[in-house]
């Protein structure tokens, strides 16, 4: 059966963080010859359309992201505290979107019999795909690996490694509280919707489920990002950092002559879904002002006029959007809230950080930085100008941090992300496809 007989289904989660990262394989793998569409939410019609992909919206998945998730569920304001507000979120975010999706899914397939499914990891429609379609998914690890294993804490509580046995009892401790107290509704709905599916189960907390129902889950990064652990998954495959498709046109490049007067150029972003200037880019901006310091900014289009006007420095370049690969040649360190795409992109361009953030799983990516000394993780959503100053320079400083990035990123360039897909793609199809013979010809005899 030839490459264009093939039929491939992207589905992603509604969020920006989800999305980018699978858009330079689609593309990819559709230029390989397969016949690649995409299922997703209206947010991502325009885009996947520019990348000349069929698109298929949400019909009875709700349309829900960042934006609007609490015009639809106005009493998540009324929630307090972090592990309530999380548990809500898990629960109407994703696991609650799962049955939707396959709905959705199974009218798509009526029209569109595809061989493979490829999502991002926390798209719960995958576990309906695998079990009750019996169609094979690839999963993309986007973050930090949140399978649950007997080396670490559980996921979600940034802890390092524990090395004595007092540590490593406590996160025993910590898992199990984690999976019977902090996230057991969570849990238990899980179950039980599966349950109503006939679809089997282990009790497996969320996270772990989504790892173990995919057919592979390709970990975007390297081994060298992630905390060792003696009980990996058999399913999970590293595929080194899977960027954004970056079209290769002919276009003017990014540039400040600023970028040439300046000894140190320090970029700063704390992505597209987080607005409040305040909580990143307003601290960095006081924290070099009047400093020999050339600060890159990029807002995403939260307040830039405003930061522009409030911070008319002439060592401040305020910008909506740039290029990162057309300053990060130029940067010295990296500021962000921690976005995993950014992180990835940051190491690869061999940039120390200074991290800031932690919700929406970010306080697990910075704890990797901190942990392989790519650079300082402030562990707070707030950081205080100075101390965005004093670890800025201690990274200029102490030549560790530079060092370990350089390293990773030279692993970094050992994986080819796209091929390497592409090779497991055509091992899983050639699998199936040989399942589905085997299964037909039984029929026949």
């Amino acid at each position: 059966m030839t490459r264009a007989s093939r039929r491939i289904l992207f589905a992603n989660v509604p969020a920006d963080g989800h999305f980018n990262p699978l858009t330079g394989l689609a593309v990819f793998l559709r230029e390989q010859g397969y016949d690649v569409r995409w299922y997703s939410s209206a947010l991502y019609a325009d885009k996947i359309r520019r990348l000349e992909i069929p698109y298929y919206p949400f019909n009875k998945a709700m349309e829900l992201n960042n934006d609007t998730v609490e015009s639809h569920f106005p009493e998540r304001k009324l929630i307090k505290g972090k592990i309530s507000k999380l548990n809500f979120d898990i629960q109407h975010f994703f696991i609650r979107r799962g049955e939707e999706y396959y709905a959705d899914i199974k009218d798509i397939y009526s029209e569109f019999p595809f061989d493979l499914l490829i999502a991002d990891c926390l798209f719960t429609g995958i576990p309906f795909v695998k079990e009750k379609m019996k169609i094979p998914v690839l999963s993309i690890g986007i973050m930090p690996l949140a399978e649950t294993s007997k080396d670490l804490a559980p996921s979600g509580l940034a802890m390092h490694p524990a090395t004595g046995l007092a540590g490593r009892a406590k996160q025993a401790m910590l898992r199990w509280f984690a999976d019977k107290v902090l996230f057991r509704k969570s849990n238990e709905l899980m179950h039980q919707i599966f349950d109503e599916h006939f679809i089997p189960h282990q009790k497996e907390n969320v996270f772990d489920m989504m790892v173990r129902k995919s057919t592979l889950l390709l970990q975007s990064g390297t081994p060298s990002f992630e905390y060792k652990r003696s009980d990996l998954g058999e399913n999970v495959r590293f595929i080194g950092p899977l960027l954004p498709y970056n079209k290769k046109q002919a276009q003017k490049v990014w540039f400040d002559p600023r970028l040439n007067t300046y000894e140190r150029v320090v970029l700063v972003t704390q992505g597209t879904v987080e607005k409040d200037v305040n909580k990143l880019l307003v601290p960095t901006l006081k924290a070099f002002r009047k400093s020999n310091f050339l600060v890159v900014v990029t807002t995403g289009g939260s307040d830039t006029d405003k930061l522009r006007n409030e911070f008319p420095d002439s060592n401040f370049i305020i910008e909506d959007f740039i290029p990162f690969n057309d300053i990060m040649p130029y940067t010295d360190v990296y500021i962000t809230n921690g976005g995993y795409g950014g992180v990835m992109l940051g190491i690869d361009h061999q940039l120390p950080m200074v991290v800031a953030g932690v919700h929406e799983g970010k306080n697990e990516i910075n704890a990797r930085i901190g942990y392989f000394k790519l650079g300082i993780d402030l562990k707070t959503e707030n950081p205080r100008p100075q101390q965005i100053r004093s670890a800025v320079e201690m990274i200029l400083v102490n030549d560790t941090y530079r060092r370990r990035v350089e390293e990773l990123a030279s692993e970094f360039k050992t994986y080819d992300p796209l091929r390497l897909t592409a090779g497991f793609v055509s091992e899983i199809l050639l699998t199936n496809s040989g399942r589905k013979k085997v299964l037909a010809d039984s029929l026949i005899y």
